[in-house]
């Protein structure tokens, strides 16, 4: 799997887990709607760093915690 789907999935999962909305989690890392939206429907690769750790803040998680998934056991450059 390659990181950006990755990661994107990991976004997904852990606002479904969390019942989070899209338009709810960009409130809450205080990310436009547009930024995330467009990385989660693939017209964006990958979101800085920093962009991360605002999502992870939104969904009230630390930035390890985001990477410890088995997704990101085998993933592939972009």
């Amino acid at each position: 799997m390659k990181l950006s789907e990755a990661v994107k999935n990991r976004i997904i999962n852990l606002a479904n887990e969390k019942n989070i909305t899209l338009h709810r989690l960009s409130l809450n890392s205080g990310i436009s709607y547009s930024t995330l939206s467009s990385f989660i429907n693939g017209k964006s690769q990958s979101p800085k760093l920093v962009t991360l750790l605002h999502i992870c803040e939104g969904l009230e998680i630390e930035l390890n915690e985001f990477f410890t998934d088995d997704l990101f056991k085998e993933v592939e450059e972009d």
